[in-house]
């Protein structure tokens, strides 16, 4: 039996906005979050010496995050459970990074982004100068996490999902907010 897709939650936004945080917080919760990607990726990459990189090779990258987030859904929508899951980042991310960098995005991954189906309620959240800073993974301005944003928010409408802002509160309250939002 298969995940039922109306408990596959994503939880998207620019870099910095505090959506790992917010995962660690709904873990607390003893809810299953699902890590990033890219973040997995640009490591792996980094430790490895490999090209796969935002700032070496955008394409490369892209290709690796798509890849790895279908394995990462397939894997997750084939377990049977009815509780919730909470993914940092969706496969139509990898979508909105392609259009936000001027990659063109080949059919084919058009086409599978719209059979992985997610929940329609997706939770975004906002650029948030105070809490944004910049690590080893995340070396984008503050300026590119706010055009991510945008991105983001346009790719999921674009496929059909309702977006749900998440306010610039309190990590506890933020995933309270989501909480108090799940159908």
């Amino acid at each position: 039996m298969k995940q039922n897709i109306s408990t596959l939650y994503i939880i998207t936004g620019g870099p910095g906005a505090g959506k790992t945080t917010l995962l660690h917080e709904l873990s607390r919760h003893e809810l299953v979050t699902v890590p990033e990607e890219g973040r997995r990726i640009i490591k792996e990459q980094i430790n490895s010496g490999g090209e796969g990189l935002p700032w070496l090779n955008k394409e490369l990258f892209a290709e690796m995050m798509f890849e790895e987030s279908v394995k990462t859904y397939l894997r997750i929508s084939q377990t049977t459970s009815a509780e919730p899951v909470f993914f940092d980042r969706g496969i139509l991310d990898t979508l909105g990074y392609m259009k936000l960098e001027n990659i063109p995005v080949p059919e084919s991954m058009e086409v599978k982004a719209r059979e992985m189906i997610y929940h329609n309620n997706v939770f975004i959240l906002p650029p948030w100068k105070d809490i944004y800073e910049n690590d080893p993974e995340r070396k984008q301005t503050f300026e590119k996490s706010m055009l991510t944003f945008e991105c983001m928010n346009e790719i999921y409408q674009e496929y059909g999902y309702n977006i749900i802002e998440v306010p610039k509160i309190s990590v506890e309250n933020r995933a309270r907010f989501i909480l108090d939002r799940l159908i």
